[in-house]
């Protein structure tokens, strides 16, 4: 695995959200001091939104690493498509309230007894709902009826709302959500980092790592890197992880353009689907059932079909580093003696690279059915 090669103690660009990794550019120490403004004034609404991939997770995780839990009672809602009933129970489970029934006075209730309680324990209350772009106009109505929750006249629960672009949309223009607006008192749109924060960026992200300047990287890949990735950290980590793999089965240690322009040029090929007739389509087994990552293909949105991609990228780089792996150990064998182990690593080399052609096969060809399926649906919907 690159890693290996390249003396590196862990994976400084996973995909997953992790405190410990973020990075202070400008859009997220702006981020951060209209938060920890929000948070001074201990009620209303705070929104944070940006595009998928911006780091609002990982700023919200960085900033919960900063509070005592012993002050602030946290609670966390990734939200599907919710209504207001169906909200009000999803926050009460949030804070680990058990309601028996499902009627929503019982939540309701439940939730202001809580609340009472730690706040009466010295404790404040902040709701963190992610994905909101998700929730229906009703629901984000009831979100605010929660708001109303007071102890004398200090209020009981503080709320933070991300989101993607559109949800920011939808709070600024929807006549319905003029309350609610009222009582934002913190809000930031996360941007894409700046083309001169992309070098700081993934140096931060090698040395928490242990880099130690293998490989370095040519000059001008920064700049290429950021029109390529947009300035979407999540999009950088992509890129940059292919880069690295590449860098080990080449042994390069230096990063040069031409290996980005070949990274990001298989990565848009992957992206390109050939249509195949409905009746000639056979679908492998992938690494993740579709039954279960997909869902009714009406309901997949613009988050989960990056979700679908960010594990698939994940999961090929995790069959590669295994053939890299492989690869070193056949070599180190090769060179000892001619044995019927080396013979049996060979042997294990092909079938790790056969198993990585036909799942890279399989996810393509999934999410070419994917693809096919969410434009069906955007025809019909255009036609009605």
């Amino acid at each position: 695995m690159f890693a290996e090669f390249y003396g590196l103690t862990g994976k400084p660009f996973q995909l997953t959200p992790d405190p410990a990794f973020y990075f202070r550019s400008v859009t997220h120490r702006k981020a951060l001091s209209y938060l920890g403004y929000g948070l001074a004034q201990g009620e209303g609404f705070m929104v944070i939104t940006g595009e998928v991939g911006a780091g609002k997770s990982t700023l919200v995780a960085h900033l919960m690493g900063s509070v005592d839990p012993a002050q602030l009672s946290v609670a966390q809602v990734v939200t599907s498509k919710l209504d207001e009933k169906e909200i009000v129970h999803v926050v009460a489970q949030s804070f680990g309230l058990e309601i028996q029934g499902h009627d929503k006075a019982s939540a309701l209730g439940a939730i202001e007894g809580f609340l009472h309680d730690e706040a009466r324990a010295g404790r404040r209350c902040l709701l963190i709902v992610d994905e909101s772009q998700n929730l229906s106009v009703s629901a984000l109505e009831e979100l605010r009826m929660l708001s109303n929750f007071q102890l004398g006249n200090h209020p009981l629960l503080q709320t933070l709302l991300l989101g993607q672009p559109e949800f920011r949309s939808t709070l600024q223009g929807h006549d319905a959500l003029e309350q609610l607006r009222q009582r934002v008192i913190a809000a930031h749109h996360l941007e894409a980092m700046e083309v001169g924060e992309v070098e700081p960026y993934i140096a931060h992200r090698l040395k928490l790592v242990g880099w130690n300047g293998n490989p370095q990287f040519e000059e001008a890949v920064f700049a290429q890197l950021h029109e390529a990735s947009g300035g979407i950290p999540r999009r950088i980590n992509q890129i940059t992880n292919r880069l690295l793999l590449l860098g080990a089965v080449e042994q390069c240690n230096l990063i040069d353009t031409t290996m980005l322009q070949a990274v990001v040029s298989e990565m848009e090929s992957e992206r390109t689907f050939v249509e195949i007739p409905a009746q000639e389509v056979t679908c492998p087994k992938p690494l993740t059932e579709p039954s279960a990552a997909m869902g009714e293909p009406e309901q997949l949105d613009r988050s989960e079909f990056e979700t679908l991609l960010a594990v698939r990228d994940a999961q090929i780089v995790e069959l590669q580093d295994a053939v890299i792996e492989l690869a070193t150990h056949l070599k180190s064998a090769t060179e000892a003696s001619s044995t019927p182990e080396v013979t049996a690593l060979r042997d294990q080399v092909a079938r790790m690279e056969a198993r990585l052609l036909e799942q890279e096969q399989a996810v393509r060809q999934t999410l070419g059915m994917l693809i096919e399926w969410m434009e069906t649906e955007m025809d019909q919907a255009r036609a009605a």
